[in-house]
């Protein structure tokens, strides 16, 4: 084969070889364009809030949980007590069990399942060095009977039972040691986020309060230095995202409320970007009736009655000077 020949050769190779990567690459391209963005193929990740319906059995089929209210008047739950509706929570966030949320992430919405939920990933294994026994004056007299909730140097427990001046307490939880079936469905993806914040709050109050987020504007003073070193106070306009809550008499009487809303408005913040809670207290009613019981010392006495009886007072302004001085 003479040179000219060998050279054609490779040339035609190259040819070949350059119009085959090029097919590869524009097959590569169009393999690319039709897979899925990772966001798309992942699904459901940490930080996302989900409307979700759920009920919660034990292996025996007792009912412990449910947002569904037929499902609860079957089992005998009081309805009157709570709200049964699918509940919004956050993943990653610890809303629900760790099983479940292994099966939560990467899902989408209309996926429906059932988990078994080991008792580790529950409420735990029983531990029989929880059952202690107490002295009965650290129990209120009115919880003195077997199967009594009580609290305990800030632990809560059920009473076993109770014999003289002794009582034997269980400090588990009443569903350690139980493996439980979780039923859920996912029904929707939540981004509103005055959605978000209500369901969070109902989420840990059982009750949904009203709620809304403003941007409001507000000053603040930053405190710099001028070329000579001396201080200078400077005003600079801001914006807060700030998330209101009117607070219902429920809520105000909800002891995890009372005791943890610092923690809960803290959550708040955090997951939904947030630079303030404000909880608000709305008290309806009309007129200025209710003052009149401050007024019960002088009998409910009008404008006129209390000159007349200011009148009836015997005071000498110059006695009582006189009696200062002298002191």
């Amino acid at each position: 084969m003479s040179d000219q020949e060998q050279a054609e050769a490779a040339e035609d190779a190259e040819e070949t070889e350059t119009a085959g990567a090029e097919d590869a690459e524009d097959a590569g391209e169009q393999a690319e364009a039709e897979e899925p963005t990772d966001d798309e193929a992942a699904g459901l990740q940490d930080g996302d809030f989900i409307r979700i319906a759920y009920t919660i059995r034990t292996d025996d089929g007792r009912v412990i949980d449910t947002t569904d209210e037929e499902v609860a008047e079957e089992s005998e739950i009081d309805v009157e007590e709570y709200e049964f509706e699918p509940r919004i929570i956050a993943l990653g966030a610890g809303h629900v069990f760790p099983t479940v949320e292994e099966a939560l992430i990467g899902g989408e919405v209309g996926d429906a399942d059932t988990v078994d939920v080991p008792a580790e990933d529950a409420f735990g294994e029983y531990d029989p060095e929880e059952v202690e026994t107490v002295k009965t004056d650290k129990i209120p007299e009115d919880s003195r009977y077997p199967g009594a909730q009580v609290q305990i140097d800030n632990r809560q427990g059920h009473l076993e039972t109770i014999i003289g001046g002794r009582a034997r307490v269980d400090f588990n939880h009443p569903l350690a040691g139980e493996d439980l079936e979780y039923e859920y469905e996912i029904l929707d993806v939540i981004d509103d986020r005055e959605e978000k914040a209500a369901g969070l709050l109902g989420m840990y109050l059982q009750q949904e309060p009203e709620v809304r987020i403003e941007t409001v504007t507000e000053e603040e003073e930053t405190v710099t230095e001028d070329d000579d070193g001396e201080e200078v106070i400077e005003t600079e306009e801001v914006e807060k995202e700030v998330l209101y809550i009117t607070a219902t008499p429920g809520m105000q009487m909800n002891q995890q409320w009372m005791f943890q809303k610092q923690q809960i408005a803290q959550d708040l913040m955090s997951r939904l970007d947030l630079d303030r809670v404000i909880v608000e207290e709305v008290i309806d009613g009309g007129g200025m009736g209710g003052l009149g019981g401050m007024m019960g010392g002088l009998g409910g006495a009008g404008a006129g009655d209390i000159e007349d009886a200011l009148e009836d007072v015997d005071i000498d302004a110059d006695e009582i000077v006189d009696e200062l001085d002298e002191e």
